[in-house]
C-alpha cells in the first residue's frame, strides 16, 4: 500500500515543533482565549439620538460599571467547557502512523521530528535524521514494511513502483489522499508507483470524503492528465490511463453542459435545493445582465466550483446533487449513443484474430490505402451471478425483482439517473439489469410493459437457468477500417466516431474505426465497391434490435425494431398483401393494429429470418441514430 498525501499540515507541525511553548500550535488555546475575552456578554440598551434615530449602546449601573448578561455569561462558559473536552484531531499521517506503528510504515516526507505514541499509550516528539528517507524507502523496497507514505517532499527523484530488480515486486494501491490545490505535485507523485521495468502496474485510488467540494480538487488532476497524455502522446488516456471516470472530470465539455443546464433550471425554479436570487447571494455570481435576462457568457465551470467550496455542507451536497444529476444524465445518454469522447480506446478481449483483409481505399498520388481488416473476437462472458445480484439488492435503496411475463427471463430493476425534457421537467428512469446486458426504461413505460414483480424464490430460479444457458465464450465479427482514412472520413458512419486499437493473437497491432456488419455495407456502396457481405441472423438481431439500426433489403423491405405494447419486435416493413403468404410460409406472423397489417417476425425463430434473409438479402443500412 502506498499514501500520497499534498497536506501541508506536516510542515506546518514540522515548524512548530522546532519551538515549543506553553501554548505554541495550540489551536484550542486561542479558541478559548478568544471565548473568555472576546465573547459579547455585556448587555446593551435602546436610545434616540439627536436626530431621532433609535441605536444601542453598552448598559453601564450607576456606578458606571458594565451590566453582564448572565444568559451570555453561562453560553460562554459552557462553549468553553465544551471545547476543553474535545479530543486533539490529528492529521492523516499521524493518525496512520499510530494505527499501523512505525515497523510497518515507511515515511518518506520532509519531516525532521515527528509525533510517536509509545506502547505506555503516551505521546513523545521522535527525532528523524536526513538518510531517515533513504532508509524507509529501501525497507519498503525491501518488503520490510508494507505501508509507505510520501509526501510532496518525497515525491520527485524517488521510484516506489513494482521494480523487476527489488524484492516487493506485490501490486501497488496507491492511495492520493489530500490532494489539495497543487495538481502538479499530485500528478508528478503518481510517476513514483508507475514506471518502466515493473512487474506490474499499480492501481490509483483518489480518495475523497463525503465534502462534495472535494471533487474540485480531483477534478483539476484528472484534466491535467488527460491534457498532459494528449500533450505527450497525441492520445488522451495515455496520461490518465483511465483512471478516471468521465463523471470525475468537471472541466470537461460535458461538465461545462450540465452546468449551462443547471442554471437554466435554477432561473426557471426547479432546482430544490435553493432559489435563484438565494444562489447569486451566496456565491457572488451574477447571473442576470442588466435588463433582467440570463447572460450569454455565464461563469465558468471553475469559478462556480470555487464559490461552492465557500458553501456550508449540507448546501453543497444539495448543489452538487443536482449539478451531477444533470451531468450523469448527458454523460449517460453520449454513452448510450456511442459518442462519449474518451480519447484512443483499447479493445480487449480474450483472443483476437485477423481473418480477411480488403483494400477499400488507395490514394492516387501517393498509393496509400485503407484496409478493411475482419476480425474474430472471442470473449470470456462474465454473467451476473445471483450472489452478485444478492449483494447489489442489499447496497442499493429501492432494488426490486421483475420476471417478463412473456419471455419467462429475470430482471434487477434499479433507479438510473433521471434526464430533463425540453421543458426542464425532469423525467425518472430505472436501470434493468440482465445476466449479461441492461436496458434504460422511463418509469412510465416500464410500468406498461410485461415486467411484474416477483417473489425471491422464483426470481432465482429463473434467473440462475439463465446464468448457467450462458456460454464460457461468445465469439463474434468486428471490422476494423485502418489504414488512411482521412480522405474517406466522410464515407465513414457518422454516429460513432471513436478510434480504436487492437492486438491480434499473433502479435499484430491494428489502430482504425470500428464498424459493424450493417454499417459496412454502406461504406462500400459509398465508396462503389461491390457488397459481398453476407449477414448473418445473429448479427441482423443485433443490429436491428440492440443497436436500433433499419436494415434495407434487395426487394424494397426494411427490417427494424418496433415497440408494439411496450414490447420491441422485429417487424418486416413494406410488405404487400401479395407476398404475405411466402412470408408466413418462411415463419413470419402477421398483427392488425390500427386497421392495418403489419408483419413480424419472431425474434427468437433463427431459422424464420435465416429464411427471409436467403429470399431478401441485406442491401443497406439506416443508422439507429439517424432515424
Amino acid at each position: 500500500m502506498i499514501i500520497q498525501s499534498g497536506n501541508p499540515k506536516m510542515n506546518q507541525q514540522n515548524n512548530r515543533l522546532k519551538s515549543r511553548t506553553p501554548h505554541n500550535g495550540d489551536a484550542a488555546y486561542y479558541v478559548m482565549d478568544y471565548l473568555a475575552h472576546s465573547f459579547p456578554t455585556q448587555l446593551f440598551e435602546p436610545y434616540t439620538d439627536e436626530n431621532g434615530d433609535l441605536r444601542s449602546r453598552p448598559a453601564v449601573d450607576s456606578g458606571g460599571t458594565p451590566i453582564i448578561c448572565r444568559e451570555a455569561e453561562q453560553r460562554r462558559d459552557a462553549l468553553i467547557e465544551h471545547l476543553g473536552a474535545l479530543a486533539p484531531v490529528q492529521g492523516a499521517l499521524d493518525q496512520i502512523l499510530w494505527h499501523f506503528s512505525g515497523d510497518v510504515v515507511a515515511e518518506v516526507t520532509g519531516r525532521k521530528r515527528r509525533i510517536v505514541r509509545t506502547s505506555e499509550g503516551r505521546l513523545k516528539v521522535e527525532n528523524r535524521p536526513a538518510s531517515s528517507n533513504l532508509g524507509e524507502t529501501q525497507a519498503f523496497m525491501d518488503d520490510t514494511k508494507r505501508i509507505l507514505v510520501f509526501s510532496d517532499a518525497g515525491g520527485t527523484g524517488r521510484s516506489y513502483h513494482a521494480d523487476l530488480g527489488a524484492k516487493n515486486q506485490r501490486l501497488r494501491v496507491h492511495y492520493l489522499l489530500e490532494p489539495g490545490w497543487k495538481a502538479d505535485n499530485a500528478i508528478q507523485g503518481l510517476g513514483r508507483t508507475n514506471r518502466t521495468n515493473q512487474a506490474q502496474p499499480p492501481l490509483f485510488r483518489p480518495v475523497a470524503t463525503n465534502v462534495k467540494g472535494e471533487k474540485r480538487f480531483l477534478s483539476t488532476i484528472a484534466r491535467r492528465l488527460d491534457t498532459l497524455g494528449a500533450i505527450t502522446k497525441g492520445q488522451r488516456e495515455t496520461g490518465g490511463q483511465n483512471m478516471f471516470r468521465a463523471e470525475d472530470n468537471l472541466e470537461s465539455p460535458y461538465a461545462r453542459g450540465a452546468l449551462r443546464q443547471f442554471f437554466y433550471k435554477l432561473r426557471a425554479g426547479k432546482i430544490d435545493a435553493c432559489s435563484y436570487a438565494r444562489f447569486q447571494e451566496m456565491t457572488g455570481l451574477t447571473l442576470d445582465d442588466a435588463d433582467g435576462c440570463m447572460k450569454e457568457v455565464l461563469p465558468p465551470i471553475q469559478q462556480f466550483l470555487n464559490r461552492c467550496l465557500a458553501l456550508k455542507i449540507s448546501m453543497q451536497g444539495a448543489i452538487f446533487d443536482a449539478f451531477g444529476e444533470f451531468l450523469a444524465a448527458i454523460i449517460e445518454d453520449a454513452r448510450q449513443a456511442g459518442t462519449l469522447d474518451v480519447g484512443l480506446e483499447t479493445l480487449r478481449a480474450e483472443r483476437f484474430v485477423i481473418t480477411d483483409r480488403k483494400v477499400i481505399f488507395e490514394h492516387e498520388a501517393t498509393g496509400a490505402t485503407a484496409t478493411a481488416l475482419t476480425v474474430e473476437r472471442t470473449d470470456r462472458n462474465d454473467p451476473l451471478t445471483l450472489s452478485k445480484v444478492k449483494s447489489i439488492c442489499a447496497r442499493t435503496p429501492g432494488a426490486k425483482l421483475f420476471w417478463n411475463a412473456t419471455s419467462k427471463r429475470a430482471g434487477l430493476m434499479t433507479n438510473a439517473p433521471a434526464y430533463m425534457d425540453e421543458d426542464g421537467v425532469p423525467i425518472r428512469r430505472i436501470k434493468l439489469l440482465r445476466p449479461m446486458t441492461y436496458d434504460l426504461f422511463e418509469v412510465g413505460e416500464f410500468a406498461k410493459s410485461n415486467w411484474q414483480e416477483i417473489d425471491d424464490t422464483t426470481f432465482e430460479k429463473l434467473w440462475q437457468a439463465e446464468v448457467d444457458a450462458v456460454p464460457e465464450f461468445t465469439t463474434s465479427k468486428i471490422t476494423l477500417i485502418c489504414g488512411l482514412l482521412l480522405p474517406i472520413w466522410d464515407r465513414l458512419p457518422a454516429d460513432n466516431m471513436r478510434i480504436y486499437r487492437l492486438q491480434a493473437e499473433d502479435g499484430e497491432r491494428a489502430i482504425g474505426r470500428l464498424v459493424s456488419q450493417e454499417q459496412l455495407i454502406n461504406v462500400y456502396a459509398r465508396l462503389g465497391l461491390d457488397t459481398d457481405i453476407q449477414m448473418e441472423p445473429d448479427d441482423v438481431l443485433r443490429a436491428v434490435m440492440e443497436t436500433r439500426a433499419t436494415l434495407n433489403l434487395v426487394n424494397g423491405f426494411q427490417l427494424r425494431r418496433s415497440l408494439v405494447m411496450g414490447q420491441p419486435r422485429l417487424e418486416v416493413v413494406g410488405a404487400t398483401g401479395a407476398i404475405l403468404s411466402e412470408l408466413k410460409t418462411m415463419g413470419c406472423f402477421t398483427e392488425v393494429i390500427q386497421w392495418k397489417t403489419r408483419v413480424f417476425l419472431p425474434s427468437e425463430d433463427r431459422d424464420a429470418l435465416a429464411a427471409l434473409l436467403a429470399r431478401f438479402p441485406v442491401g443497406t443500412a439506416v443508422d439507429g441514430a439517424a432515424q
